[in-house]
């Protein structure tokens, strides 16, 4: 359907794990309000000041996050 709205393009990385606590190799819950896009994605935060110290190095902190993703799943 052209122009429809697309949900799943908008569903939090990381299963809605904040993406802080991935980026460290541990799953947290994660704050509604915290939140950036990036590269057209939603990475969910534990907390608004932890997403605030996220962002500056948000690219960094993705790949680590990626890097972590399936192992902290195990842990």
């Amino acid at each position: 359907m052209s122009g429809a709205f697309c949900w799943r393009r908008f569903a939090p990385q990381y299963g809605g794990y904040c993406a802080f606590a991935m980026s460290r190799g541990y799953i947290a819950s994660t704050d509604p309000q915290a939140w950036p896009l990036h590269g057209g994605k939603v990475y969910l935060n534990c907390s608004v000041s932890v997403r605030t110290g996220w962002v500056p190095e948000i690219a960094q902190n993705i790949a680590l996050a990626d890097a972590n993703w399936l192992s902290a799943l195990e842990g």
